[in-house]
């Protein structure tokens, strides 16, 4: 993106960096909302009604009683008290907020800009816009899954919203280094990084199963899940069916092996850098093996722990300095094969 104003530039520059934050933070408070199943206390979408939290009693105990309607409260929470209630109430209270504040902080910036800048050179910002818009419909919809004849929300719907919010963290941090004045004189296959990210973000799919459907908590062992390599709860002819997407031990084995596919991905593209003396690409690739190899010693401690919410957070924060990697590696080839 070519700006001729470099004050302009600047504003811009620092209004993604904002928002690449505000998306980091939001996705952590959501995983934390997950972890301690608080995506269920709201139980209405509330576009605006929903801005401000409770101000009286009057208000908390309207918001506890329609809690209390839905299967969550009945089949598993049925004893919980007003207090009790107001923990989870305030995690997911605090996730919609965040994505208020992230509406709001992208469309203003963005209205102000569109008359300072000629609309073609914002079209990618107003795509971000819509995902931006889209993801909280999408929220909506996995909340409502778990409204009427289940106690948690759909894993598929999960793995959607998640996956959405990487999807605009990365398109926010692209637009960002297109900002920049970044010079690269090596040429690294831009085949590479996408292979190494499209696996990156089927890992993000089947790590919100895992969530989802908490199989985390299930054979808290490694490398072995329990007495074996594979789940001695499961058949391996039951990987071919569609149904073992929605099996906790099988989706603990799939994401435990993609994290090794991972890994074996990440080696070949270092042996290739290496290899070919790709020196503008060194930096890069051993920030990504650093946060790889955090990323799987928290999964390993995940598992080991049984879910506990310290690593499990620690896990997803892990992923978003993991994916940002990946995505400067991805724009360095985009830009080499450029200047070619």
């Amino acid at each position: 993106m070519y700006i001729e104003n470099k004050i302009l530039k600047n504003y811009i520059s620092f209004w993604l960096g904002l928002m690449f934050w505000l998306i980091s933070i939001i996705i952590v408070v959501g995983g934390l909302t997950r972890l301690t199943d608080s995506g269920l206390s709201i139980t209405e979408w509330q576009l605006f009604s929903g801005f401000l939290p409770p101000l009286n009693s009057a208000e908390w105990i309207n918001y506890f009683d329609l809690y209390k309607q839905i299967p969550e409260y009945k089949l598993q929470n049925y004893s919980m008290t007003l207090n009790e209630f107001k923990v989870i109430f305030w995690w997911e209270w605090i996730h919609r907020f965040l994505g208020r504040i992230i509406g709001l902080s992208f469309l203003i910036p963005l209205i102000y800009f569109s008359f300072k800048i000629s609309f073609k050179k914002l079209i990618n910002f107003y795509l971000i816009f819509f995902l931006i818009c889209f993801q909280g419909f999408i929220g909506w919809y996995m909340v409502s899954s778990g409204l009427i004849d289940r106690v948690d929300v759909s894993h598929f719907r999960l793995s959607v919203h998640l996956l959405i919010a990487f999807f605009i963290l990365s398109l926010i941090f692209w637009n960002y280094l297109k900002l920049k004045d970044i010079n690269i004189s090596n040429n690294l296959s831009i085949k590479f990084p996408i292979i190494f990210i499209v696996f990156l973000f089927l890992q993000i799919i089947i790590g919100a199963f895992v969530s989802g459907m908490d199989a985390g908590k299930i054979y808290n062992s490694w490398p072995l899940m329990g007495t074996s390599y594979f789940p001695d709860d499961n058949k391996i002819s039951n990987l071919i069916s569609f149904n073992a997407f929605s099996d906790p031990s099988l989706v603990q084995f799939m994401h435990r092996n993609l994290a090794y596919l991972i890994l074996i991905i990440y080696l070949i593209i270092l042996y290739k850098i290496l290899k070919s003396k790709l020196v503008d690409y060194i930096k890069p690739i051993i920030i990504i093996g650093i946060f790889l190899i955090i990323q799987i010693l928290l999964g390993i401690f995940t598992v080991l722990y049984g879910a506990q919410i310290y690593f499990a957070s620690m896990h997803q924060i892990s992923s978003i300095f993991l994916i940002s990697s990946a995505i400067y590696l991805l724009y360095l080839s985009y830009l080499s094969s450029q200047q070619l």
